[in-house]
């Protein structure tokens, strides 16, 4: 199993799996991550993380991997998105729309062998969210996908991930319940 994990190669991995059929790139940005649809100034779609943090990568990528098409033709997917420094409502509903994302991240990082840690993003916030909690509602939706299957888009990513990191197939036995992770 290859342990060496450089921003590049999930570029050369997701480009391989999408460029062709759906247009779409993954590009290394300089600032904060965002999904640019084609416009005049590109004709490919762009995923574009944040500063080569290969964790940031991942995540973007989840988040594409769940918009539809409609969404894939919207700047950010037109998704709402409240930065850190929320309350314990907003926080809330932050994690709510985060649970399918970051239990796709969470696959992506074992098919990838790399550490998957689970983002609450509110270190400014005025509530301390409980990070167990969110990570046991993600660790379900791990669960359910591998219960009920992985959509298409994010299964080819994790079999792409698979074949250039030689990881073993995935198991409910590679996701810890939260508490196991102290």
């Amino acid at each position: 199993m290859q342990t060496n994990h450089h921003y590049q190669q999930l570029i050369t991995i997701f480009d391989s799996c999408f460029q062709e059929d759906y247009q779409t790139r993954l590009i290394k940005g300089d600032d904060e991550p965002i999904y640019l649809p084609s416009d005049e100034t590109s004709a490919w779609h762009r995923v574009v993380f944040a500063h080569g943090f290969y964790a940031s990568a991942l995540h973007e990528i989840s988040h594409w991997c769940i918009a539809g098409e409609a969404r894939r033709k919207q700047v950010d997917f037109g998704y709402w998105y409240c930065p850190d420094g929320r309350n314990a409502e907003t926080q809330r509903a932050f994690e709510v729309v985060e649970i399918k994302p970051q239990a796709l991240e969470w696959l992506f990082c074992v098919a990838a062998g790399f550490p998957f840690n689970v983002s609450c993003d509110n270190l400014d916030g005025e509530c301390e969210p409980d990070r167990i909690a969110f990570q046991r509602k993600v660790h379900q939706q791990v669960v359910n996908y591998l219960e009920k299957g992985i959509p298409a888009r994010p299964a080819r990513f994790i079999a792409a991930l698979h074949a250039y990191y030689n990881t073993p197939p995935l198991t409910a036995a590679q996701f810890p319940w939260p508490e196991d992770l102290c």
